[in-house]
Parts: structure tokens; C-alpha cells; sequence
């Protein structure tokens, strides 16, 4: 079952955006999925992804595979692929990463080891991604306050 964040309520109803949880799988297995191919899905298909089961390294494989099948048959392009981080920062809970600290001191907060330890390895793939200067930083403070850290 699908697990949503409450900054995300807001586009998760519709799916207009791509969910943490996807964005989290995505990175597990390697793939490059834009909005332009998120939107060539249909509702049901990312509802699909988003539910998917993916604890397992077989449950991820399947996720890959299926999501390799829906890019190749809604855009007849081969999915693009990339790097899966050996050690992902998000799975780290000794040290906050830099990126993270200096988002959250623009907040005047100041993330404790000990909270980022505490936090699940989607809560902290979430900050991670939120901080980036590529991303829409609006959910960074909310995602913050709903994880107890502000």
C-alpha cells in the first residue's frame, strides 16, 4: 500500500506529481522517469507504482521491469537509465548530509544526528531530494515540521 506524505496531500490525489515513495524506487533501481512520462501514464498505471511492493531486491527488479515496460509502451522510448548509489546518503544515519543542514539552518533549524537517525530512510531520501537546488523547495520546511524536526 501506498505511503504518502502529508506535504504531498495537496498532488497525490490526482498523482500530478510524482510521489516520494516512487521517487525513492526510482533511484533504488536506476531509472531517469521525467513529469512529461509520469503524465503519459494513465491514473491506474502510477497508482500501480506507487503501490508496488519493493523491500526485496525481487520486488524491485519486478518494479523495474514493469516500469521499463510502461516507458517503452507509452513513449516507445528505452528508459533512461542511472547510476544507483552504492551508499546512498539517505541510508546513512551517522551524519546529515551538508545539503540538508544548510536547507534546514535557512529555516533556522538545526538537524541533531540523533533526530536524523530516528528519522525512516524515506523521511531522509525526502529531505535529501527537497534541498535540491533543482527542486521546488516549498515542501522543504513542511516536510521539516512533519517529521518532528521544526
Amino acid at each position: 500500500m501506498a505511503q504518502y506524505f502529508e506535504f504531498e496531500s495537496d498532488f497525490v490525489k490526482n498523482m500530478r506529481c510524482i510521489p516520494m515513495q516512487v521517487r525513492y524506487r526510482l533511484d533504488a533501481v536506476g531509472i531517469k522517469l521525467g513529469l512529461k512520462e509520469w503524465f503519459r501514464l494513465t491514473e491506474q498505471e502510477r497508482q500501480a507504482l506507487a503501490d508496488a511492493p519493493s523491500e526485496t531486491p525481487d520486488e524491485l527488479n519486478r518494479f523495474r521491469e514493469q516500469l521499463a515496460q510502461l516507458i517503452q509502451s507509452c513513449s516507445g522510448a528505452p528508459v533512461r537509465e542511472l547510476p544507483v548509489a552504492a551508499h546512498p546518503a539517505w541510508l546513512d544515519q551517522t551524519a546529515v548530509p551538508d545539503e540538508v543542514q544548510c536547507k534546514a539552518a535557512e529555516s533556522s533549524v538545526t538537524i541533531a544526528q540523533e533526530q536524523w537517525q530516528a528519522l525512516d530512510p524515506l523521511q531522509r531520501f525526502a529531505l535529501i531530494k527537497l534541498c535540491r537546488p533543482s527542486h521546488e523547495n516549498m515542501n522543504f520546511l513542511p516536510a521539516l515540521k512533519e517529521f518532528g524536526l521544526a
